[in-house]
């Protein structure tokens, strides 16, 4: 498709492109979200394909990248618009950024009953910027599924999908799930973290499929699926900190398995 240029803020599309942009209700009553910046947009194209829709700024169509992606964008099924610079800053969130974004469909995948291989379960971690590193990590490790309990942050929001740098598209990612029914039916170990476990992560065989079980950045694993789990590690340190950050705990485990699974 040609792109197209809108220059009102009262286009009916730039009027839902900014809802997209502001509220996260909308962004889930649509099923979609925006992928801002040229990595991700990149990312998303190499893996999944054109999306429903680009946006560009006028500007943006100088930069060599952003206009490759664009042309891309036009040349295939998407629909492609072209924005003036002071309309595209009201959608988006990065500061001195390549002024291109992608409007994407959330994927709806079936949640599977039973946990047969490696997961990531999230238990109502708010922040985005640790929930989109935990997910960069596990996809580092060669995770491919995150379970999210209702109360953890919306695994598409922009926020999150710029902390994941593009891993998203590179696993599955449940949401809303019911974590104690999950826990319980789990074909495999499911390990909790808490600063309160006697357990040390490395006194486990991570050398065959386990759960992943990460909890509130305050709060940690609620009690009843602390109580169901396999095991409660925690993960020593020498510092006079308390415990560490849930993204930093959780790059510490998945690479503790990677260890484990890659020494002979």
């Amino acid at each position: 498709m040609a792109r197209k240029a809108i220059s009102s803020r009262d286009n009916p599309l730039y009027k839902e492109l900014k809802l997209l942009a502001t509220s996260s209700q909308a962004r889930r009553r649509a099923g979609r979200t925006l992928l801002d910046g040229v990595h991700l947009c990149e990312t998303y194209l190499h893996k999944m394909g054109c999306p429903p829709l680009c946006v560009v700024s006028e500007e943006a169509l100088s930069h060599a990248e952003a206009a490759h992606i664009a042309q891309q964008c036009a040349d295939g099924p998407a629909r492609c618009i072209v924005l003036p610079e002071s309309l595209f800053r009201a959608l988006s969130q990065v500061e001195h950024g390549v002024d291109l974004l992608f409007v994407v469909d959330t994927p709806d995948v079936p949640v599977a009953s039973r946990l047969q291989q490696s997961a990531v379960l999230i238990d109502g971690v708010q922040d985005p910027g640790n929930f989109g590193s935990i997910v960069r990590s596990a996809a580092a490790a060669g995770i491919a599924e995150i379970y999210c309990g209702p109360g953890t942050t919306f695994a598409w929001a922009p926020k999150v999908m710029r902390a994941g740098m593009g891993a998203h598209f590179f696993l599955e990612i449940f949401e809303n799930v019911d974590l104690q029914a999950l826990v319980r039916a789990s074909a495999i170990p499911v390990i909790a973290t808490s600063s309160h476990a006697e357990k040390r992560i490395y006194d486990l065989d991570l050398t065959q499929p386990v759960a992943w079980l990460f909890g509130h950045e305050g709060q940690g694993v609620a009690e009843h699926l602390l109580t169901l789990s396999t095991h409660q590690v925690t993960i020593p340190h020498l510092g006079a900190i308390e415990s560490l950050n849930v993204a930093a705990s959780s790059a510490v485990c998945f690479f503790e398995q990677v260890r484990q699974q890659t020494t002979r």
